[in-house]
């Protein structure tokens, strides 16, 4: 069974590491959940079961990832280990690749810099 979900694991954050857009509800007039969402959802779900291995899996996803990919490495990461996910927000705040976010019906660009700027500052 552990087998199976770290297989599952990891082609969820396969589909993080490609991800154009940040997106952590249902979005749109229909209030669709992306796919990315959905995959977001499941890796957090394994954070209590597999830890030390969805933690490398992040950190992995933190260097190589998309820039939304990176939100979202950071996110889980800060929800894993608290201090390992401030230092990531502080890393990404001297990013300035940009990526897509979608809240609710409205969608917007930003880049990694002002986004981890503002999360760090609870902004």
């Amino acid at each position: 069974m552990f087998g199976m979900g770290k297989k599952k694991v990891g082609r969820d954050v396969e589909l993080l590491a490609g991800a154009e857009t940040v997106a952590f509800g249902p979005v749109g007039i229909a209030g669709t959940t992306l796919p990315v969402t959905e995959a977001y959802r499941r890796v957090e779900a394994a954070l209590a079961d597999h830890p030390e291995d969805v933690r490398e899996r992040l950190v992995r996803l933190l260097d190589e990832g998309s820039p939304a990919g990176k939100v979202y490495a950071a996110t889980l990461l800060e929800r894993l280990d608290p201090a390992a996910g401030r230092r990531a927000w502080e890393t990404l705040r001297e990013d300035t690749a940009e990526f897509g976010t979608f809240t609710g019906c409205v969608m917007g660009r930003t880049t990694l810099r002002e986004y981890a700027t503002d999360r760090h500052t609870g902004a």
